[in-house]
């Protein structure tokens, strides 16, 4: 796997010692919403996800420090059976990257999981086979390490995140057997079935590749002209409207909206009248409920 962006600003800064894992995860878990229940139990268990998720290595690559993808989970645990082990928790995931050569971070993810049941008994140790269910607490945490390692892929090059989604793909069709909630073909229109179908979906692929050039041509070209990068993801947006019209109520337009809304608006805040109108456009096509959001952007 070849980040010749962040590989560069490594050589610079002569930190290129390499870390055989991918993820530089940091794992919250939130019990404001039980009373009553043994709280150790739930540092142990952070305690353990951390190590699953942060030493195991997820991929064939090598991955320098500043490659991990860096990624945060908040577990919140809405019910607890002592006596079964069992909870019933939401889970919120997000992940960000460096924008080249500067000190900004950028939003790759921010995704809310409703549906993450599982069990576990404390000190136990959590077990994941490759190609085989073992038991839905492992399964998802894996499938959204391989959802971000895609996420970060393919923001670097285009369609870059094939294998990992692929990849959470077999782990979704292992799970589904289970009877798991959350795995299951139309049964939340964001659950986890929903978010890996829409990034292998023929018809996403358009975002995907928009997904490349808004990082890869537009943010991490900034820091030397900003006229061409900015133009680039103007004409990359374009592909918001193309996905609205192909599948309307994708979980991409949401992604979209929750990590990067925002900041288009600040990329345009200096653009060209043309290209205000042009995003502001777009953005009133696809998610004409947000205005307050990006109106600002024909001041």
């Amino acid at each position: 796997m070849k980040r010749k962006l962040l590989l560069s600003f490594i050589l610079v800064f002569g930190l290129a010692k390499v870390s055989a894992q991918e993820l530089n995860c940091r794992i919250q878990i939130n019990t404001d919403k039980i009373q009553g229940t043994n709280k150790q139990v739930y540092t142990t268990l952070q305690g353990a996800l951390m190590d699953f998720m942060n030493n195991k290595k997820w991929t064939n690559a090598s991955f320098t420090q500043l490659e991990k993808v860096d990624c945060s989970f908040v577990i919140t645990v809405k019910e607890a059976d002592v006596a079964s082990n069992s909870y019933k928790c939401d889970l919120q995931i997000q992940s960000r990257r460096p924008v080249f050569n500067s000190v900004y971070t950028t939003s790759l993810f921010n995704f809310k999981d409703i549906s993450f049941n599982f069990t576990y008994v404390e000190f136990d140790p959590l077990q994941f086979t490759e190609n085989k269910y073992s038991g839905n607490l492992t399964a998802v945490m894996a499938f959204y390490a391989y959802i971000l390692l895609g996420v970060d892929q393919d923001s670097f090059s285009p369609l870059g995140g094939t294998p990992y989604f692929n990849r959470a793909t077999e782990i979704m069709t292992q799970a589904q057997t289970n009877n798991e909630s959350g795995w299951q073909a139309f049964d939340n229109e964001k659950n986890r079935y929903a978010l890996v179908s829409a990034y292998t979906d023929e018809a996403s692929k358009g975002f995907r590749l928009m997904w490349y050039t808004y990082h890869r041509r537009g943010l991490d070209e900034m820091s030397t002209n900003t006229d061409k990068p900015r133009a680039a993801i103007t004409e990359s947006l374009k592909a918001l409207k193309t996905l609205y019209s192909d599948r309307p109520g994708s979980v991409l337009l949401s992604l979209f909206s929750d990590t990067k809304i925002d900041e288009v608006k600040d990329i345009f805040s200096k653009g060209l009248t043309s290209e205000k109108e042009s995003v502001h456009q777009i953005l009133s096509d696809v998610f004409p409920a947000q205005s307050n959001r990006y109106s600002s952007i024909l001041q």
